[in-house]
């Protein structure tokens, strides 16, 4: 820190007197306190460091040093902030479910992403609810009903948390893919029965070979 003695205003008439000597050494002396570091400055740092690393934890924690405020401008209470958050939350879960199913869903979507929403303590709105419209509709060949039948089990299922409308579509599309593989079944089927009833008998084919010899 700086002495008194730095300040020429308050040297005394001996201090003045002294040899050249004495005074460079206490022009040294105050050099030397001039650079030190002023009362207080440590702690000052510390405390602004703290400070900082308490902001770096309540970010790591997601939690905002700010609170949100109403329609009126009135900040929100606890409960309104924490149902704010909630409401956040849900909100980019539910935008992220319906994206996975219009993702997955590709050209079979007759719609993009509809969403329910909701107004928040702070005014604003926020989604809670939401649906992608699908062609559900059978191909028209057994072959693409398969097809589709297997695009929509992925579409329906392509959430991380399907809910239960998505798992009761997946199911639909289960059993129209199975009918047409029954239907595909059934006509391999038919077409080996009228086959087989073209085939001559070992009979008919002697006796044809005969006649034509």
């Amino acid at each position: 820190m700086i002495s008194a003695a730095a300040n020429p205003s308050e040297m005394t008439s001996l201090q003045q007197a002294s040899t050249v000597a004495a005074a460079r050494a206490q022009q040294s002396s105050a050099t030397s306190s001039a650079s030190s570091t002023p009362p207080g400055a440590n702690s000052a740092t510390q405390s602004t460091s703290s400070t900082q690393s308490d902001t770096n934890k309540a970010s790591a924690n997601g939690s905002s040093a700010t609170t949100g405020k109403t329609p009126t401008g009135d900040p929100l209470s606890k409960s309104q902030q924490a149902e704010v958050d909630q409401l956040v939350k849900i909100d980019k879960e539910t935008r992220a479910h319906e994206q996975a199913h219009l993702a997955a869903a590709g050209a079979l979507a007759t719609s993009g992403a509809n969403y329910k929403m909701t107004t928040g303590p702070d005014g604003k709105q926020y989604a809670n609810g939401g649906d992608v419209s699908v062609d559900v509709s059978p191909g028209r060949t057994p072959e693409e009903t398969i097809r589709k039948a297997r695009i929509i089990q992925a579409a329906a299922l392509a959430p991380s948390q399907p809910s239960g409308q998505d798992i009761a579509v997946a199911a639909q599309a289960r059993a129209m893919e199975a009918q047409a593989q029954a239907e595909i079944s059934a006509r391999g089927s038919k077409g080996q029965q009228v086959a087989g009833a073209y085939q001559p008998s070992d009979q008919i084919s002697q006796s044809l070979f005969s006649a034509s010899a």
